[in-house]
């Protein structure tokens, strides 16, 4: 490895420039890799692993437009720099539009491709040259798989601009961590990061949490609060759960976002406020709109950029690596407790369909690591696991009509399908208890004895 230990694919098919330019990156500490057509650099491009690739425009057979196209569908994360004549310039420019990282005007200058070359390693490495510095914004976020790799990288570029986040995905994929590492990658990661659940926070408080409040505003309400937002100025606030949020709540939120202040409750003087807004849901914003349950105008304002986490089941390489690192968390890194899975217990893991996505395949490793009594993990421990923390508990209206139903059912049988005396027990008059049957498809008839 050279000094610097990034690499470089250098692509033209021109030999002499590239020998020229494979020196002048080279004196500067690159390793550098060389292709004299675009289909060699595809051949090199899975044995060098380049953090950049700089290739000319015009080549024979697939040029530097192609391979661009082809390099991206195989990793988004890595820069593209195109060399270009003087005449085609605006096919440069135009490429920069379809992502292309930069482009370099021949005659190249030396230092011109040392910088633009250090420009794009800074993207690819994440604004340092140091690798390890570099990761640490996604330590939080266990993963090797494509589907994940490609949600950081465009998490990473997001990171830098002040743009609303929205984080989309089903529950317990991990919104929360994804918006702390979008936060650990921006200019604003030495100020506060303030998480919000808009639905662990009662509807007749959440204003005030928001908000704040003015001394006086309402019984109790004995000194000034600051609220949320004022909390995390110069920071990022955090609303999870945001198609929960109440509608009279949208329109102020919006006002917020709009004005960049807030009005405190009780208070006439708004209060200037800086905040990024990453927000995250698992409902569909879009089927709310429809049903007058969420503002489109801030869907609008909070869908600047979106982001979407996969389920569990669509990034199966992960299962291994989660597992593991939650054993050695709930280890505790002592090395006698340490326990292994078997790799038919890991198979089970991988297979199972995974409703409550990470969330869930850490209870199962947790009540599996709690019942094993030897260091390890078998198929029957995860077997019990898995078919203990499938049991989800049903929403309320699901829950209300089972109920309904069973106590219909329960009632006839007792009073052998008489339905005037199952009517009076229920409290009942004849016709409403005939609506509840024919709502629950139940015939009476069936329990005469």
């Amino acid at each position: 490895m050279s000094e610097k230990g990034y690499k470089v694919l250098l692509v033209d098919d021109e030999a002499d420039l590239l020998s020229l330019w494979k020196v002048r990156l080279e004196s500067n500490g690159f390793e550098v890799t060389t292709a004299l057509s675009g289909e060699e650099a595809l051949a090199k491009m899975s044995v060098v692993n380049p953090h950049v690739v700089i290739t000319d425009l015009r080549m024979p057979g697939i040029d530097g437009m192609a391979l661009f196209e082809a390099i991206r569908e195989r990793n988004k994360t890595i820069p593209v720099v195109i060399i270009t004549a003087h005449g085609s310039i605006p096919e440069a420019v135009e490429a920069t539009k379809q992502g292309v990282f930069s482009f370099l005007t021949k005659p190249i200058e030396g230092k011109e491709l040392i910088r633009v070359t250090e420009k794009a390693l800074k993207l690819s490495t994440g604004g340092t040259l140091d690798q390890n510095e570099t990761d640490e914004w996604r330590s939080d976020i266990i993963s090797k798989s494509a589907i994940m790799e490609d949600l950081l990288s465009r998490a990473k570029l997001v990171a830098d601009t002040d743009s609303t986040v929205l984080i989309r995905g089903e529950s317990g994929t991990g919104k929360e961590l994804l918006a702390i590492a979008i936060h650990r990658a921006s200019s604003r990661k030495d100020e506060p990061f303030i998480p919000v659940n808009c639905t662990a926070i009662p509807e007749t408080l959440l204003e005030s949490e928001l908000f704040g409040h003015a001394k006086g505003s309402f019984t109790g309400a004995e000194k000034s609060y600051f609220g949320l937002f004022q909390s995390a100025h110069k920071g990022t606030l955090f609303l999870d759960e945001i198609g929960d949020m109440p509608l009279h709540l949208q329109v102020k939120l919006l006002r917020v976002l709009q004005e960049k202040q807030v009005r405190p409750v009780g208070s006439s003087t708004p209060v200037p406020i800086d905040v990024r807004i990453i927000s995250a849901t698992h409902r569909n914003l879009e089927e709310a709109i429809e049903e007058k349950m969420f503002r489109q105008d801030l869907f609008y304002r909070l869908n600047v950029v979106s982001l979407e986490l996969p389920p569990l089941h669509k990034r199966k390489e992960d299962i291994p690596l989660l597992a593991e690192y939650f054993l050695g968390i709930l280890s505790d890194s002592d090395e006698e407790q340490m326990k292994k899975i078997t790799p038919e217990a890991m198979q089970i893991l991988v297979d199972a369909a995974w409703p409550g996505n990470i969330r869930q395949l850490y209870n199962v490793i947790e009540n599996a690591f709690a019942l094993s009594t030897s260091s390890l993990i078998t198929e029957n421990l995860l077997h019990d696991a898995i078919k203990q923390h499938q049991r989800k508990i049903p929403p309320l209206s699901e829950a209300r009509r089972q109920f309904e139903q069973q106590y219909l059912i329960q009632l006839l049988q007792t009073t052998n399908g008489n339905v005037s005396q199952a009517a009076r027990i229920a409290n009942r008059n004849r016709t409403d208890f005939y609506k509840l049957l024919n709502r629950h498809h139940i015939v009476p008839s069936l329990y005469k004895s």
